[in-house]
């Protein structure tokens, strides 16, 4: 069910940024200079770090796309991602277990039941960013 969530989610993400002229997907659609690229780019980081155990050093780096980052690119890498973080889900049997973040401090990370619902929340939230930048871009609303 937790995975079932969170794959409706990131696909919600997925499709605001598919189809977007590359030039509007990358552009700032707020002050704070957030764009849809950005956005889907930061949660393939989420992913890696919180399911696949991956460190990030910078996370502000993380919504910015690099000069050579397509939407394709981006969605690619996203996708790919998302492959990888199922496998990784579906081999756990135990969610009181701790998940894959790496320790901080000599302790384990959140159970992975906690890492779920972490994800679902930080996939949401950013899904709903994505709702918004879409309708500023170009008049798109719905899922």
């Amino acid at each position: 069910m937790l995975t079932g969530f969170l794959d409706y989610l990131r696909a919600a993400v997925a499709a605001k940024a598919e189809g977007t002229p590359e030039t509007q997907a990358r552009a700032p659609g707020v002050p704070s200079g957030t764009n849809l690229l950005g956005l889907v780019k930061h949660l393939t980081y989420v992913e890696r770090h919180w399911l696949l155990g991956h460190d990030v050093a910078d996370w502000q780096a993380t919504f910015h796309p690099a000069p050579d980052d397509t939407t394709d690119t981006i969605l690619a890498a996203y996708r790919e991602t998302i492959i990888e973080a199922n496998r990784e889900i579906a081999s756990w049997d135990d969610l009181t277990e701790p998940g894959p973040r790496p320790a901080r401090r000599g302790r384990p990370g959140p159970s992975r039941r906690w890492t779920l619902a972490h994800l679902i929340e930080e996939t949401a939230r950013h899904a709903g960013h994505a709702d918004i930048l879409r309708e500023l871009i170009d008049g798109t609303t719905g899922r």
